[in-house]
């Protein structure tokens, strides 16, 4: 078990070793989520830049190869 304090403003430092167990890098969120039992902290997991892109090409490449497509995006 481990343990820390709160500070004044509300802060708590996670203990090292709890912060290398549950991958947690300095600047990167934590969730607490609360459940019968009490509070559970979660490392936040950052969306992919990529994720916007998901399923875009969907629906506008019906039987075109992929070089056709790419060229289409590059405006040729």
């Amino acid at each position: 078990m481990y343990r820390a304090k709160v500070t004044s403003k509300g802060q708590v430092t996670i203990p090292k070793k709890v912060r290398e167990r549950m991958g947690v890098a300095e600047g990167e969120e934590v969730y607490f989520i609360e459940d019968k039992d009490g509070f559970r902290v979660k490392k936040a997991v950052r969306k992919s830049p990529f994720d916007d892109w998901v399923g875009y090409l969907r629906g506008k490449t019906s039987g075109l190869s992929s070089d056709e497509i790419v060229d289409a995006l590059r405006g040729r």
